[in-house]
């Protein structure tokens, strides 16, 4: 995912985790709100204090952050249309290392389906 496209703020973390939790799955737990318009679809990615180890949260939270970029970035994606642009903060559970990949990205694209859902 582009650099420009994530959210890395405490503020803006702070800001989304406060908000109501959009979606609760087996590896990630996904928080949003209505974003700036200009600046696009912007994603943040936490990890949960349940993965020990500094390896295996960098791996979670690479896995998480590529699963996203797969779903967000997708040309055939209804997020490449013009309309509401949202800040999204995505936590990792434990789940997210023991689970395959397209599993992972399977889920993923539950929480922005639910979160496409929402804002129709």
């Amino acid at each position: 995912m582009k650099k420009g496209l994530r959210l890395t703020g405490r503020r803006d973390f702070q800001r989304l985790l406060s908000s109501r939790r959009l979606y609760a799955g087996q590896a990630i737990v996904g928080f949003a709100a209505p974003g700036r318009a200009a600046a696009g679809n912007r994603v943040g990615v936490g990890v949960s204090r349940q993965i020990k180890g500094a390896v295996a949260r960098n791996r979670a939270r690479r896995r998480l952050r590529e699963a996203l970029r797969l779903r967000l970035e997708n040309p055939d994606s209804r997020w490449s249309e013009a309309g509401i642009t949202f800040d999204m903060v995505v936590i990792a559970r434990p789940a997210t290392l023991e689970m395959s990949f397209s599993e992972l990205e399977a889920e993923a694209g539950r929480f922005l389906r639910r979160l496409h859902a929402g804002s129709a």
